[in-house]
C-alpha cells in the first residue's frame, strides 16, 4: 500500500469513491444531500486540485487508487470571545469498500498526521455526519475526539 499526495491523472479514480461518499451520505441524510453525482459534483475535485489550501492524498494499492482524503488548511481569525485557529481539517475521507478493514485508513490518517507536524500544524480537526456509526467507530480508534456538536430538530 501507497500512501501519497495524488497525481492529476488519478483524480477521475478519486471521482469513484467520492460517488461511494456521496451515495452514502444522500442515503443517511437524504434532505440534506442531492441525488445522483453529475458533471458539477464530478468537476469539483478539479477545483480542490487547484486550491493551494488543499491537497488530496490517495492510497494507491497495483495502480488502483482504494483510499482517498482530502486535506485543508484552515486559519480562522480570532475575534473578541475567540482566538485563531490555525489548523488542518479533514475534509472528505474514504476507504473502497473492497479494502475496508485491512488497515487502509489507519495509514492515511498516519499519513496526514506526519503531514500536519511537517507543517507546522497542531490540530487535525474533521466532521462528519451522525448516522456514519462505522466511520465514527474508526474516527474515535485513531484518537479522534468530540469537541463540538451540531444538532437539529426536524419540524
Amino acid at each position: 500500500m501507497n500512501i501519497r499526495f495524488a497525481e492529476e491523472n488519478e483524480l477521475e479514480q478519486v471521482n469513484i469513491l467520492r460517488k461511494q461518499v456521496n451515495d452514502l451520505h444522500v442515503a443517511g441524510k437524504p434532505e440534506v444531500f442531492k441525488p445522483g453525482f453529475g458533471p458539477e459534483l464530478r468537476d469539483f475535485i478539479f477545483v480542490i486540485w487547484k486550491d493551494p489550501e488543499q491537497k488530496i492524498v490517495v492510497a494507491e494499492e497495483d495502480g488502483v487508487i482504494c483510499g482517498f482524503a482530502v486535506i485543508h488548511h484552515i486559519f480562522k481569525a480570532g475575534s473578541p470571545f475567540m482566538k485563531e485557529r490555525d489548523f488542518l481539517d479533514i475534509d472528505e475521507f474514504c476507504v473502497d469498500e473492497a479494502h475496508r478493514r485491512k488497515g487502509v485508513a489507519t495509514q492515511m490518517i498516519e499519513f496526514i498526521k506526519d503531514f500536519a507536524k511537517e507543517k507546522g500544524f497542531h490540530r487535525i480537526e474533521l466532521n462528519m455526519w451522525e448516522f456514519n456509526k462505522s466511520a465514527l467507530a474508526f474516527y474515535e480508534a485513531a484518537g479522534f475526539e468530540t469537541f463540538r456538536r451540531y444538532m437539529e430538530m426536524m419540524l
